[in-house]
């Protein structure tokens, strides 16, 4: 950053009246480029209330961090003091100017002038907080100067493979980046509060359709058990091919739009009331591809059928009727493949920034990037990066996220092929970053590849067998944080890939 007024270690540090008189004596000219925005007065007021009282150093450190500072030797102060205080040692004029080197002048003083001038000029400890707001809120504009001639410099002199929407979600994520890296709103709060967010959380599930704390999925049983989709958590969906995880993450977000409620809030932002607003990252599947899939579940015509232009007139009135539907739910699908993590969570922001958002879904897991460096050091760390910014996220934007995730080949080997949690791909990250781990299952998939020769006794079993397990699907709850592990029956039409409740014979009426 260039800055024009900084102040050089031989002359320019300076207290308020030699500022000032500065100021006065200098001729008056148009000025090349303005200066960038600092208070030397707040960084010599605070650093002289550390000094002082080392009981001011803890009232800004956990946002205030010594590159916050604009003048490079109150940099090397509190970075000191800082050290010392840490250790548990005394930072007073008279130690710190041990750590200073021995040619050190400002304005003709001596470390040891300079140190207990600053101490002389030293604010309160009572303000010393408010004086590291004003330091930290100078240095966030800086560094938005910063991020901004990038922007102009980078767009001026673009290499030929950068695309302007590369260069827009690195800018965004830089801009988060600065919002969130060492806010002094957060630290510690009275348990008064957290018990407070707690009750409204189950007022507002008293007063939601299904009396659920999170979203429902629309599966009842699923909800049952978890109690809906909880804001903040990373729910993993797991299983091998041919399980149907895309077909029930797309029958959950779908559920999910369809229930959508919003009210107007007295600030002019919507906030949802009854299902929710979703965001879908579909990195293996087409965005017509997926609404395919929910128009056959919703009309329940084959989707072979609809892609062959198999359909009789009234399935196509049907088909009509439903996409007329699906317009007007709040669904979006980013078909966009070989996303990285952080272009992922800024285009989740924006959607949520714009649009609003309550779920994400993403699809799947393996098919994300992370940075170029965890790249190179495997794949193992390169997803522990994904998990970690999924779950970030989550936190972030306080939604719930249901991320798509492979089972490793291990489970093909095992006559019990249910999954546990060390099929998991990578499941070191994926299995202690989640909050909730699912496994899709189907007993039909496996046994169908088994069909014995017809006729024979072996195949008379395997009759018997299919048709106890036909279009049947087990939910296995392999963890879950807030709440019980166990298995959910399903029941699962393949032709419509259509996941619903399945139906108990002993809630069944009895047959006359």
């Amino acid at each position: 950053m260039l800055r024009p007024e900084s102040i050089s270690y031989q002359s320019g540090i300076s207290f308020m009246a030699i500022d000032q008189t500065a100021r006065k004596s200098a001729p008056e000219s148009p000025a090349l480029f303005r200066a960038a925005p600092h208070n030397i007065e707040a960084e010599q007021a605070l650093l002289g209330a550390v000094l002082v009282n080392n009981e001011a150093f803890y009232r800004v450190s956990d946002f205030l961090l010594p590159e916050h500072f604009f003048e490079p030797i109150h940099q090397k102060i509190i970075e000191l003091a800082g050290s010392l205080i840490r250790a548990g040692k005394v930072a007073s004029p008279v130690t710190l100017k041990t750590f200073l080197p021995p040619d050190f002048e400002v304005a003709g003083l001596t470390a040891s002038q300079y140190l207990a001038r600053l101490a002389a000029e030293a604010t309160t400890v009572i303000n010393a907080e408010d004086y590291g707001r004003t330091i930290y809120d100078l240095a966030t504009r800086r560094s938005l100067i910063l991020i901004g001639q990038d922007m102009v410099n980078v767009a001026y002199d673009a290499p030929v493979d950068l695309a302007p929407r590369d260069q827009i979600e690195d800018a965004e994520r830089r801009l988060y980046e600065l919002a969130e890296i060492g806010r002094y709103g957060g630290g510690f709060q009275r348990f008064a509060s957290a018990l407070t967010t707690a009750v409204e959380m189950a007022a507002r599930a008293y007063q939601r359709d299904g009396k659920l704390s999170g979203l429902a999925t629309g599966i009842a049983d699923v909800d049952r058990m978890m109690g809906g989709l909880q804001s903040s958590d990373l729910v993993i969906l797991a299983g091998r091919p041919g399980m149907g995880k895309t077909a029930l993450a797309t029958n959950i977000a779908y559920n999910i739009a369809k229930a959508w409620e919003g009210e107007v809030r007295p600030d002019g932002r919507t906030e949802s009331i009854n299902g929710g607003i979703v965001g879908f990252f579909s990195l293996e599947m087409s965005a017509e591809q997926l609404a395919t899939r929910i128009i056959s579940e919703q009309t329940e015509v084959p989707s072979y059928r609809i892609r062959r232009g198999e359909i009789d007139p009234a399935d196509f009135d049907r088909i009509a009727a439903v996409a007329r539907e699906m317009e007007t739910i709040p669904l979006y699908i980013d078909e966009t493949g070989g996303l990285s993590i952080a272009q992922l969570a800024a285009r989740a922001r924006r959607l949520k920034r714009q649009r609003g958002l309550d779920l994400i879904v993403v699809d799947y897991i393996q098919l994300l990037q992370g940075s170029l460096r965890r790249a190179q050091e495997g794949r193992v760390q390169e997803v522990t990066e994904i998990t970690t910014g999924l779950k970030a996220l989550a936190k972030d934007l306080n939604v719930p996220i249901l991320a798509l995730s492979q089972l490793s080949r291990q489970v093909e080997n095992r006559d019990d092929k249910r999954p546990q949690l060390s099929d998991l791909r990578e499941s070191g990250s994926i299995e202690q970053d989640a909050d909730v781990v699912l496994f899709v299952f189907r007993e039909e998939y496996y046994l169908k590849n088994k069909e014995p020769r017809a006729g024979s006794e072996e195949h008379f079993k395997w009759l018997t067998e299919m048709e106890a397990v036909h279009g049947k699907a087990e939910l296995i709850i392999g963890k879950q944080r807030h709440g019980p592990t166990g298995t959910v029956q399903l029941q699962f039409e393949a032709n419509v890939t259509r996941f619903s409740n399945l139906a108990d014979s002993s809630r069944l009426p009895e047959r006359i």
